[in-house]
């Protein structure tokens, strides 16, 4: 979390955070992850390890939840540690920026690719260059398995 200070919005870098979720102590579930995931309108911040234990994540300004749409807004950003720290922030190309149902968690996306993906049982997921971020893949792989998933929010 260190790292990610600096990128942050400027409001939150003195703020305490908190882990909400954690597939180690909480278990696979995109259902139980959407329960836990802090206050409406709070920031959130994902962090991924993949089975290749590769490190990534996105930050949303908003509480990650089941949504009919996409909502965020250009603070959204993903970010990958391979092996330094590389953020991909807003391009303004559009505003697709987390959309979750019971089956599928998106953050950015474009063109029918997304820069984050996550099923719902959140053993798999998958990363493209988007639209939304203009990022790189932010796994080795386009499709992995999640090995630690942890979902942070203010405290």
């Amino acid at each position: 979390l260190p790292q990610l200070g600096p990128h942050l919005p400027p409001r939150l870098t003195q703020q305490p955070w908190q882990l909400l979720y954690s597939t180690r102590r909480d278990g696979f579930s995109l259902q139980t992850l959407y329960r836990r995931g802090g206050q409406p309108g709070a920031p959130a911040l994902l962090l991924i390890r993949d089975a290749e234990g590769q490190a990534f994540g996105a930050f949303s300004s908003s509480a990650i939840r089941c949504s009919s749409g996409f909502y965020g807004t250009g603070e959204t950003f993903l970010f990958s540690f391979s092996p330094e720290l590389k953020v991909f922030r807003w391009t303004g190309r559009n505003n697709f920026f987390v959309k979750g149902d019971v089956n599928l968690l998106m953050v950015g996306g474009g063109s029918g690719r997304f820069g984050l993906w996550l099923d719902g049982d959140l053993h798999h997921g998958g990363s493209q260059p988007c639209d939304t971020f203009g990022n790189e893949p932010l796994s080795p792989r386009e499709e992995f398995c999640v090995q630690d998933l942890e979902l942070w929010g203010l405290a």
